[in-house]
């Protein structure tokens, strides 16, 4: 008898595991399983497969702790190079109604380097302990012509989504130069073929774009007299975007909207370049010198290196239109 009580007791546990009956303390199921934590960077950037920013840019760190246990915190940590930069204590809040919780920080770096974010949760009764860490490259912003690296990917990769031609070289090179140049020119903030801090901020931001006012002329080209800036444009999508050095004073570009009707190629007599006519003697052309002012006798100047791109693109009976903003 005393046997068979015993039996019964086994069974009766082993129903009671194996049945899903017995339940156990929630600060016994985290603490047995073990916390799971993550965390990520947002407002940064990938080349290379590298995470990477700019000094005095902030970024944000992201973390996400499974289970979710309320009166939590983590210590998140921010290092240079190896040395501690800041460092904070924050509060782990319930995220997808209780699956899950969350916290964020928003930092920056103050100059380049490779920046190490750590997120540490000392063990609790609660909730056991974790460490989790992420990094980040700080790139220098100080570039020459001639320059490679990330950086100068960064920016090449950055003028590309907003539609400035320039090839993804790595090198800071002509094409480099002139993309930045014409960024500046849509800022409205001069004209210079060196990235500042400020310009940088800005790109790496997305603000900048290029406003279409012909969407209904198909493929065609549009020259913002006011930027000194031509587009060149499929429906209401704009393809890429050039400097350009318009007529100057006493010599004005003609306004209006108006159809290739000739095109030159090769080298004119006078040093024009790949030649789109569109109306009398006015083309889109390169030409060298194309200054970074109006300096024509009222045709829109290409830089050499762009012209045969955009000749290229262009075909008879493209429309262009030519207006100040």
């Amino acid at each position: 008898m005393f046997r068979g009580a015993i039996r019964r007791t086994v069974c009766l546990v082993g129903l009671l595991v194996t049945g899903g009956l017995l339940t156990l303390p929630s600060a016994a199921l985290a603490s047995s399983a073990g916390p799971r934590a993550s965390v990520s960077l947002t407002r940064v950037f990938r080349v290379h497969g590298q995470t990477v920013t700019v000094p005095r840019r902030w970024f944000q760190l992201g973390g996400v702790v499974r289970p979710y246990v309320a009166g939590q915190t983590v210590t998140v940590k921010a290092f240079r190079n190896g040395h501690m930069f800041k460092t904070a204590r924050l509060t782990i809040r319930s995220a997808d109604h209780g699956a899950s919780g969350s916290f964020n920080w928003r930092l920056g770096a103050k100059g380049p380097g490779h920046v190490t974010v750590v997120a540490e949760h000392a063990a609790t009764s609660q909730l056991g302990g974790f460490k989790s860490r992420t990094g980040v490259d700080a790139l220098s912003e100080s570039v020459h012509y001639g320059s490679t690296g990330r950086f100068v990917e960064l920016l090449q990769r950055r003028l590309r989504a907003l539609h400035f031609y320039v090839p993804e070289s790595g090198v800071y090179d002509q094409h480099t130069g002139w993309a930045v140049d014409a960024y500046h020119r849509i800022l409205r903030g001069g004209t210079s073929d060196m990235p500042s801090s400020a310009m940088v901020a800005q790109l790496l931001n997305g603000a900048g774009t290029f406003h279409v006012r012909f969407p209904h002329q198909g493929r065609h080209v549009e020259g913002d007299l006011s930027d000194q800036l031509v587009a060149l444009i499929a429906g209401s999508k704009v393809q890429w975007i050039y400097p350009i050095s318009s007529g100057k004073p006493s010599t004005p570009t003609i306004l209006g909207s108006f159809q290739v009707y000739r095109r030159t190629p090769g080298y004119l007599p006078d040093g024009m370049y790949y030649s789109d006519f569109f109306t009398r003697g006015y083309a889109v052309h390169g030409y060298d010198p194309a200054p970074n002012y109006p300096a024509s006798h009222g045709c829109m100047r290409l830089p050499i290196i762009d012209a045969i791109f955009v000749y290229n693109w262009l075909a008879l009976g493209d429309w262009v239109d030519t207006y100040y903003t």
